[in-house]
Formats: C-alpha cells, sequence, structure tokens
C-alpha cells in the first residue's frame, strides 16, 4: 500500500561535541551538541525501513480494500522505495526535511464485503516535510527539541477487482493535500559510543488524523561515521468525496549517518 514501506532515505543531522555519541536516525530525530555555535553543521544518511501496513482504501466510492501486510510481505511487492531527509543545525535552531516516494503493488488485499473473490492494489506516495526546531533542553547528555512544520502527501491510488458482481472492475483516483505537524525529539547518550535517539510528531490538516512516531539506538563509529537500528510507526486518515486513505505503517530502521 502507499507510502514509506521499505524506503532508502538521506538526512541531515549536526555532529556533537560533548555529546560525542549522541546522533539521530532519521531526519526528525534529534543531534547532538554542535561543536561550534557560531556555524551550521549537517550530516547526512542513508537507511533502510522495513514497514508492514495495516488499512482501508478506497476509491470513487467502491466497496473498501483492507490491506494487513507484514515486513515479508512488502519486501515482495514494493516495486521502488525510496527516502532522503536532512537536518541542519545553527545552535539551538534547526531545520529538518524529509522525502519520502513509494510505489507498491499488491494482490494480497481483501474487499470488505462478497462482491469481489480478489483484489489487486497498486498505490503510489509521495510525502515532503519541512520544518523548523528549538533545542528547550540540553545537558552532558541529552537533548530534547521541539520541532513544527508542514507536511505534503500526494497518493495515487488503483483498484482491480475480480471475480463476483464486480468482477473487471478498475477505478483509479488521486489526491493531495497538507497536514501542519508538531512535536519533540530527543536523545540520550548512555556511553560515549552509544545513544538513545527519538521522536513524535502529530498533526491534521488536509487528513483528520497524522502521526509519526520513532525510537532507536545508536553507535558513534567515529566524529564523521555513526549507525543505528530502531522501529518506526506512521499514520494516516484521510478522505475526500472519491478517495478514503486510512492505515498505518510500522517496521523496524536501520541505517548510517555520515556528519560533515
Amino acid at each position: 500500500m502507499r507510502s514509506t514501506a521499505v524506503c532508502l532515505s538521506f538526512l541531515l543531522i549536526a555532529a556533537p561535541s560533548a555529546l560525542k555519541a549522541a546522533d539521530i536516525a532519521p531526519v526528525i530525530a534529534p543531534q547532538p551538541a554542535v561543536q561550534d555555535p557560531d556555524r551550521w553543521t549537517f550530516s547526512v544518511s542513508p537507511y533502510f525501513w522495513i514497514a508492514g501496513i495495516t488499512g482501508d482504501t478506497a476509491v470513487f466510492g467502491l466497496p473498501e480494500v483492507h490491506t494487513d501486510e507484514s515486513f515479508g510481505d512488502i519486501l515482495k511487492d514494493i516495486d521502488f522505495g525510496f527516502m532522503m531527509a536532512g537536518d541542519a543545525r545553527y545552535g539551538p535552531y534547526s531545520i529538518v526535511a524529509d522525502i519520502t516516494y513509494a510505489r507498491i503493488t499488491t494482490d494480497s488485499a481483501t474487499p470488505n464485503g462478497v462482491l469481489a473473490d480478489t483484489v489487486d492494489l497498486k498505490s503510489e506516495t509521495f510525502t515532503a516535510m519541512l520544518g523548523v526546531g528549538y533545542t528547550f533542553y540540553e545537558d552532558e547528555k541529552s537533548r530534547l527539541d521541539v520541532i513544527g512544520g508542514v507536511k505534503l502527501w500526494s497518493v495515487e491510488t488503483t483498484i482491480s477487482f475480480g471475480g463476483g458482481p464486480l468482477g473487471g472492475i478498475s477505478e483509479r483516483d488521486d489526491a493531495t493535500w497538507v497536514d501542519a505537524m508538531f512535536g519533540l525529539r530527543g536523545m540520550y547518550s548512555i556511553t560515549p559510543e552509544v545513544y538513545l535517539t527519538g521522536w513524535g510528531l502529530i498533526g491534521a490538516g488536509g487528513a483528520d488524523l497524522d502521526w509519526d512516531v520513532m525510537a532507536g539506538v545508536g553507535y558513534r563509529w567515529s566524529d564523521s561515521l555513526s549507525a543505528f537500528l530502531g522501529y518506526r510507526a506512521l499514520g494516516v486518515d484521510y478522505s475526500n468525496d472519491t478517495l478514503t486513505e486510512d492505515i498505518i505503517e510500522h517496521g523496524p530502521i536501520m541505517g548510517v549517518v555520515l556528519h560533515f
């Protein structure tokens, strides 16, 4: 189904001084303390997200299609996934950006009812978030940022029914909307090498509800290279006159962070 099922991403995160171990995972996670508060610092990180999908989709008044796919199902069904995110920091201020794209084709979705024997679903999802952050708490081992921004969604869904009264019917619909997003991101340094990181965002606007949470652990190999492993979940509940998109995606993420 749609969105960031299995994604490659790039994100920017600032490098620390006192918090040598503290890093971030994807874009919304926080950065450690900056070595020089009088200059901009950045990081870039490719990461891999294997997310199962649960939810309902409908187009043009046709019966809702329910999907419940595991991590393994997504690996089989995804056609292409990509994410690029960024974080730039100047003192306590930061700018965050997150861009994702996923195209998934599945025949495991099932109609809610008896009007069709099978259903094929193809979805393409593009999201882009741009936000700003401010560090309101920081000590030698931890940091907590408040984040606010906007998130753009663009989705296209094709549903094809087989068998039963709806057999042979295929419809495609698309929608674009923007949600305001707010939340927190934080980190805690356990040792000079090992750290915890995470974020929580919630919002609405075009969608009735839009949320994104992540928790992970990272290891700092050097001043310029870190690795992380965690678990991420996000959900969106959107509907208009012709399209319904009510899904939750969740699964493990892993990647590396390059500081500069």
